[in-house]
């Protein structure tokens, strides 16, 4: 049985990708607090969903221990991403590259304000983060990650 070709329809619209601002990177990375980091350890990359606040040139989470961590104290540089979808054709997307840092508040002077700084960020989204309180009490290691680089994309049919 043959099959009769069938019309392509032409969209209504064409579809606009750009590069996002550095105010509008900036904007997504703050109004949003989920996103994916990841990693590589050898031969293997992985990424894994993560609570993160944006803090400038920093992002801040919380995280268990387990196999992640492991990895990430011998490799410490991740990507992590960020999206705002409404539709296929209406969406953002920011990718950061930069260095994973687990917070120690017993370190340097350098550390110790560094973990402040995380522990202010964590506590703006979950006040009783770390507390008797805590919403997700297994989440006991607080990490940083030191932005290196930001990159954003856009689609929009306007």
């Amino acid at each position: 049985m043959t099959r009769k070709p069938t019309a392509q329809k032409t969209p209504a619209f064409t579809p606009v990708f750009k590069d996002l601002s550095t105010e509008e990177i900036e904007s997504v990375l703050a109004s949003h607090h989920v996103g994916r980091i990841a990693f590589s350890f050898h031969d293997r990359v992985d990424i894994r969903p993560i609570h993160y606040v944006f803090d400038e040139r920093w992002l801040f989470g919380r995280t268990s221990p387990g196999d992640k961590l492991v990895t990430l104290r011998h490799s410490q540089w991740v990507a992590f991403e960020v999206d705002e979808v409404t539709g296929p054709f209406d969406w953002k997307s920011v990718i950061v590259h930069g260095s994973f840092h687990l917070l120690d508040p017993t370190g340097t002077s350098a550390d110790s304000a560094i973990y402040e700084r995380g522990m202010r960020a964590i506590k703006s989204l979950s006040l009783d983060a770390l507390t008797e309180n805590d919403p997700v009490p297994f989440r006991t290691e607080l990490f940083g990650i030191a932005i290196d680089s930001v990159t954003g994309k856009t689609c929009s049919t306007k």
